[in-house]
């Protein structure tokens, strides 16, 4: 499954330990030219300057997804770096509980909208376009919360948003089908990253890092020609 060449912009690309940096490390290892995005500068460079240190080639692109100056400004600099984009891997986000809705706190689920579903938006509205140029794959994280049979009390907020995603998705699938471009989702139970262990213990039921990256990479790759508008769930 050979990405060589490719340009992969993953967003979520940050703090060490977690999904993004498995991501950036999975593509680059199958050839990829990785554009690493997050809203830290500090930890995005860290996670691309390791990759390079190591061999690779792959970007920082520090950039604050929520921000529609920010993010018209890293489309300009993608296309000026690389004048395409093959592949769009959005695993910017995160978690909070927001608890019982009646008792829920406004703040939190606007959060959760902001950095789950706004940046999903913002980050396909931007680089669609250069997605276009050859056609291509776009990646979106959803969760089991959100899928039948998925238990989403206490976390309203977060579920809500990442359905949002999902429809996205959907959308995307639809819209973009004409120029080449394919959409799916991952929906994942809890990723063992660094974060997770340490608020939910290691015996919780987890899916691994490298688990994830191996079906993203399935489902941006030719081997997934056929497959568009899906979410898969990992448990």
């Amino acid at each position: 499954m050979s990405f060589a060449g490719k340009v992969v912009v993953i967003t979520g690309v940050g703090r060490e330990g977690q999904i993004g940096e498995a991501l950036a490390s999975s593509f680059c290892e199958v050839g990829a030219r990785v554009a690493a995005v997050d809203v830290s500068r500090e930890h995005v460079v860290a996670r691309a300057a390791a990759l390079t240190d190591a061999g690779f080639d792959a970007r920082a692109f520090p950039c604050d997804l929520t921000d529609p100056a920010q993010t018209a400004a890293l489309r300009m600099d993608l296309e000026t770096s690389y004048r395409r984009v093959d592949v769009l891997v959005h695993a910017a986000g995160g978690f909070a509980m927001s608890g019982v809705v009646a008792e829920s706190d406004p703040a939190v689920w606007n959060r959760m909208f902001a950095i789950n579903l706004t940046s999903a938006y913002m980050a396909t509205r931007a680089l669609v376009p250069l997605l276009r140029i050859g056609g291509g794959a776009i990646l979106y994280f959803g969760s089991t919360a959100v899928v039948d049979g998925g238990q989403s009390a206490g976390m309203a907020a977060y579920a809500a948003a990442k359905s949002g995603v999902l429809t996205l998705m959907r959308t995307v699938a639809q819209e973009e089908s004409g120029h080449g471009i394919r959409s799916n989702a991952i929906a994942p139970v809890a990723v063992r990253t660094t974060a997770n262990v340490e608020s939910m213990g290691s015996d919780a039921r987890y899916v691994s890092r490298e688990e994830v990256a191996a079906v993203a990479r399935f489902l941006c790759s030719n081997d997934a020609a056929r497959i568009t508008g899906q979410v898969i769930v990992m448990t």
